[in-house]
């Protein structure tokens, strides 16, 4: 099978983790890692592989418009505005890592297939993707009269760009919420908790609605969480759903695969789990095109 090429734009760490499970792909290939300084952790550790680096952000990809046909955008919201223009004009598929809003919100487990057919895909942010399959769970078995969410994770795994973003990560993880529940009164509060050892990550959903049907919502639970199982691995059901309190509360953990950060960054992983399987998507679609369109092809 013909490897899809990816870049990934921006060498923290949500990029370099990235790269290290982009390498272990059977249908993904790193044709650049592209951020804005050479001496950086992750882009010594890009040239230790034997990875194509760069130091000149979205230029990079501008010069050399055919090197990839797909982009990880792991920089920031701000910065993705820019980068969008860019990538749209060239024609690339985007994955965006950033809390931006611009593509079509994405959540695997629950509508990946229909994603495939746009070219700048959003990852909302790390408690959606905890979050926000639970949620979907709960609007389709119940009329949901308000939805919050409450995601801790270790304040070694929030890096700049997560701090840069916190407004914008409140914000989409709330309007991701409404959408995939159909629930219009949502909230969003992250903690970043300093302890050490260092907590995984843990998210709980708390919920009102009218007439709890918990037989039901434990279906529907069960399904979407095995789905994220899938391609997060680490992903696990704590507790519920249970209704309490005239609330109805579902508690997940996630640990991460430790591939470049530790296990404890669950917050981090499972975007990058849900990016990675996004783009397998990407190649596993471009290549059954390629294959129909050689079965179809006139013989000589």
């Amino acid at each position: 099978m013909k490897k899809l090429k990816v870049a990934i734009l921006g060498s923290g760490n949500i990029g370099t983790d990235l790269l290290i499970k982009t390498l272990r792909s059977p249908v993904l290939e790193c044709a650049a890692f592209i951020g804005r300084n050479l001496s950086s952790p992750g882009m010594t550790r890009a040239n230790s592989l034997g990875v194509k680096i760069s130091d000149r952000g979205i230029e990079a990809i501008r010069s050399e418009p055919d090197s990839c046909d797909l982009v990880f955008d792991a920089t920031s919201a701000i910065d993705h505005r820019h980068h969008w223009s860019v990538l749209q004009s060239l024609g690339k598929i985007v994955i965006d890592m950033t809390p931006s809003k611009i593509g079509t919100m994405c959540i695997p487990a629950i509508n990946l297939d229909p994603c495939l057919d746009q070219r700048n895909v959003n990852m909302v942010t790390c408690g959606g993707q905890a979050s926000i399959p639970l949620a979907h769970a709960l609007g389709r078995t119940h009329e949901v009269d308000y939805v919050e969410v409450v995601s801790s994770i270790a304040s070694r795994s929030s890096g700049p760009a997560t701090r840069l973003n916190i407004d914008e990560y409140v914000e989409t993880t709330e309007d991701a919420l409404a959408f995939f529940s159909g629930c219009a009164k949502t909230k969003t509060i992250l903690i970043q908790n300093p302890a050490v050892p260092c907590i995984d990550m843990q998210t709980t959903l708390f919920a009102k609605v009218k007439q709890p049907n918990l037989e039901a919502l434990d279906r529907e639970v069960k399904a979407i969480v095995a789905k994220i199982q899938a391609y997060v691995p680490g992903y696990r059901l704590l507790a519920g759903p249970v209704y309490e309190n005239n609330r109805i509360v579902i508690m997940v953990k996630v640990q991460g695969l430790g591939d470049y950060l530790p296990r404890y960054a669950g917050n981090l992983d499972i975007i990058n789990c849900a990016a990675i399987a996004t783009a397998e998507a990407f190649a596993n679609k471009n290549e059954k095109k390629d294959t129909d369109q050689r079965s179809h092809a006139p013989r000589r």
